[in-house]
């Protein structure tokens, strides 16, 4: 009976042993995502939201914390120690010059192939070489928007000087600054062209006009790698399983975005099939995290013509692959 007794106990004990690691591996946490709710990139973090696919891989998701611009993305997932985040990498270079301790885990979105530069149908705009001497809206100095406009106008064999670049804070306030003739083209990203794409005309499509850019990436507290490293991988495998599911069902992915980003379910339908359809050299938009090294360099590189970045930048040591899948751990 005394023997009895002991297993019995022992029994328990192994079991609540169990349970206790069980739910620190699944502790919930929070993430971080630059612009979501507003812009395309995070529209996978909603499906896998929705699929239960963060549970499914072993990561408790809580809440997804989000503000206006990466920087103030990336402040608030250090100050609140998320173990993970996705910003744009000029943020992630700005950081880390100043001293932050994070790295780059994956490349969520390797190309711009959101935005589109519109015009109004009956503009006598034709190209990019039409923009000269024409005012091209752009959201804030040192935007992701602004670097763009840039590239756009060298593909029309235009300087950035040939054209005005006009802050509009926005890109629905460009939209409105087109209306309102105080702009001659706006950059109109995904889900905003689905919206409005019977009202305007394309002139640039990224995808047709750009080489793959770095767009966003995921991040890591390079200090909390280690306890939080099944939590990080578990996020990304999560991720990239959206990023499947949006590509075999578009239109169940367009509908649950609608929902998430409070769009209409046909905005939100078309949206996801643009951009899972979208490639841009043979690299899709919404990528499962592999690093395209060039795509990052290249990033860099915009963003030290527009003044975002200054200095040299070892990108080598900006980047952490362990986190990954190890079909995709190797850096391209």
């Amino acid at each position: 009976m005394f023997q009895s007794q002991f297993n019995v106990r022992i029994g328990l004990a192994a079991t609540a042993l169990a349970v206790l690691l069980t739910t620190s591996a699944v502790r919930a946490e929070e993430i971080v995502v630059s612009n979501y709710g507003v812009s395309a990139n995070g529209m996978p973090y909603a499906v896998a939201m929705a699929k239960g696919f963060f549970k499914e891989e072993g990561a408790d998701v809580t809440g997804i914390i989000t503000s206006a611009g990466g920087g103030t993305t990336l402040r608030n997932m250090l100050a609140g120690n998320v173990p993970y985040g996705e910003v744009n990498p000029n943020v992630v270079v700005a950081a880390v010059q100043q001293g932050a301790d994070i790295k780059i885990v994956s490349d969520n979105v390797s190309t711009v192939a959101e935005f589109i530069w519109a015009v109004k149908p009956n503009s006598p705009i034709k190209s990019v070489k039409d923009l000269k001497g024409k005012k091209i809206g752009y959201t804030n100095p040192r935007s992701t928007s602004q670097a763009l406009a840039t590239m756009v106008l060298a593909t029309g064999g235009l300087k950035t000087e040939d054209a005005e670049l006009v802050k509009t804070g926005g890109f629905g306030e460009g939209v409105a600054a087109l209306d309102t003739d105080l702009i001659d083209c706006a950059p109109i990203p995904e889900p905003l062209w689905s919206k409005f794409e019977g009202k305007y005309r394309a002139i640039a499509k990224a995808s047709d006009v750009l080489p793959p850019v770095a767009n966003v990436v995921g991040v890591a507290i390079e200090a909390q790698s280690n306890a939080k490293g099944d939590f990080i991988k578990a996020v990304i495998r999560a991720r990239r399983k959206a990023v499947d599911f949006m590509i075999a069902h578009p239109d169940e992915a367009g509908d649950i975005v609608a929902k998430a980003y409070n769009i209409e379910p046909a905005v939100g339908r078309a949206a996801v099939k643009n951009l899972t359809t979208s490639k841009t050299a043979g690299i899709p938009y919404w990528g499962p995290g592999t690093i395209h090294m060039e795509g990052l360099k290249r990033a860099i590189e915009v963003q030290k013509s527009i003044g975002a970045i200054s200095g040299d930048v070892d990108t080598n040591k900006l980047i952490d692959t362990r986190f990954l899948p190890d079909d995709i751990k190797a850096v391209q």
